[in-house]
């Protein structure tokens, strides 16, 4: 009996969704405290727009939008190994899972350059309040990654279709995450 045929054990709609049930729990909660960041953030904005907007200006849209094409290619190629694992293509998918991971850290990567950046500029958190839900939240967002990074190396080492579904579920909450971050941070004025 594999655990696709296990009896469902009451998580109710929970056990229809991909993966561990529990890792679903955490999603929507870590979705409900950006939610509530983002919130935060609008509630800010609309009180200081013209200091949100000069400080937007700070930002490189461009390195942003790197590390979006960055972000999403590792996901589409999480997505490539929960394909691989499904057709029992084991390591097929824990090489998709080593180029997942790659690029998470290539993300790093460009996030650190740029907060290097504006380190030498002088701008830090306590700049204003712009700079302070910029660092924070990406800050934030990078927990997210890191944490993210760990589950796939543990599941390239534990290879099974639900391990690897787990983890490309929460993956894949740190790309939606990211793709409303960008656009919040670094485009919308």
């Amino acid at each position: 009996m594999t655990t696709r045929e296990l009896p469902n054990p009451g998580w109710g709609p929970l056990s229809a969704l991909p993966g561990n049930p529990l890792m679903w729990v955490l999603i929507l909660s870590e979705m409900l405290v950006f939610s509530a960041f983002f919130a935060l953030y609008a509630a800010e904005r609309m009180s200081a727009t013209a200091l949100f907007d000069a400080s937007q200006r700070e930002l490189d849209p461009l390195m942003g939008g790197l590390n979006t094409l960055v972000l999403l290619t590792s996901g589409l190629c999480v997505a490539l190994a929960v394909e691989a694992v499904s057709a029992e293509r084991i390591r097929r998918a824990r090489q998709w899972l080593g180029v997942s991971m790659a690029l998470g850290v290539l993300f790093g990567v460009i996030k650190g350059i740029e907060y290097a950046g504006k380190f030498e500029a002088g701008i830090i958190p306590e700049t204003n309040t712009f700079f302070g839900f910029y660092y924070g939240l990406t800050a934030f967002h990078f927990a997210h990654v890191l944490f993210g990074l760990a589950l796939l190396a543990l599941v390239t080492w534990r290879t099974s279709i639900e391990n690897v579904e787990t983890a490309a579920a929460f993956w894949h909450m740190v790309d939606l995450i990211w793709i409303l971050l960008y656009p919040l941070l670094y485009l919308l004025r």
